[in-house]
């Protein structure tokens, strides 16, 4: 029926010509076509299976090199205890300057490279209670002010961080932070060790597909792995990438995963 519906839809000089076929032939062309589509559906199944399999290998590849840290940022925080807040302000005054003076002795000072601030100071009431009574037993105030350090002098830095608890001898109540070391010339740094990673993919990759009796051929995908940035000698590995602040030295490690094609 659905023949006979697009034959009546047809243009009359058309359906003229097919009245006008014999029976046989129309039904040998239309076996035809039906046959052509078939022949062109079965050689393009037919080539498409002499042809050979593309083989790929995805390799990983790694550089690592030491680095150096180039900037040092220090926060220290100095408290002072009074039962007035004048009294705990007085005091604080002193045991700042007792910080400054100890910081400046150790080369610790404002200057081109490196800068030394201070943030306002702040002071709270504190107040102890007996547990069970709720009970006020004391009250002191308590001033706090910390001192914000960043120098590129990182051996320095680290050097007097080591020697700050000098201070609670001098009766200088001071908590400090640990310094954090960074690197700054990361960025133009990463674009070295990816290229170095590569390169060690492709080193990798030969090894492995030579064993095959195969050659390696065009790189096929790259994907570009986190950096570690981690203590020397390290074996900590982070999915997410690490970035270790404790120390000077340290080891950048760049990580790529490179696909190739095998001829």
């Amino acid at each position: 029926m659905k023949v006979l519906s697009r034959i009546g839809a047809l243009p009359l000089h058309a359906v003229e010509i097919i009245r006008r076929t014999p029976p046989l032939v129309f039904a040998t062309t239309v076996l035809s076509v039906g046959g052509l589509i078939g022949f062109i559906s079965a050689s393009k199944i037919l080539v498409d299976g002499l042809r050979p399999p593309v083989n790929y290998i995805t390799v990983t590849g790694a550089s690592t090199e030491p680095i150096e840290s180039d900037i040092a940022k220090w926060d220290i925080k100095v408290q002072a205890e009074g039962k007035s807040q004048l009294k705990s302000f007085t005091k604080h005054q002193e045991s700042i300057r007792k910080t400054i003076e100890f910081l400046n002795r150790n080369g610790v000072r404002t200057n081109d490279s490196q800068s030394l601030a201070l943030l306002p100071a702040s002071t709270s009431e504190v107040k102890t209670k007996n547990s069970k009574t709720g009970e006020i037993i004391s009250t002191k105030w308590v001033t706090t002010q910390w001192i914000e350090i960043e120098s590129d002098d990182v051996f320095n830095i680290d050097k007097t961080y080591r020697k700050v608890s000098e201070l609670l001898g001098q009766g200088v109540l001071v908590k400090p932070n640990r310094p954090k070391f960074t690197y700054t010339k990361l960025a133009a740094k990463r674009v070295d060790m990816l290229s170095k990673a590569t390169k060690d993919a492709r080193t990798r990759a030969e090894a492995i597909v030579q064993q095959a009796g195969s050659s390696l051929g065009t790189v096929k995908k790259v994907d570009t792995g986190v950096f570690q940035i981690t203590v020397p000698n390290s074996t900590k590995v982070s999915s997410w990438g690490s970035y270790d602040t404790t120390t000077i030295k340290k080891d950048i490690t760049a990580v790529m995963g490179v696909t190739f094609i095998v001829e």
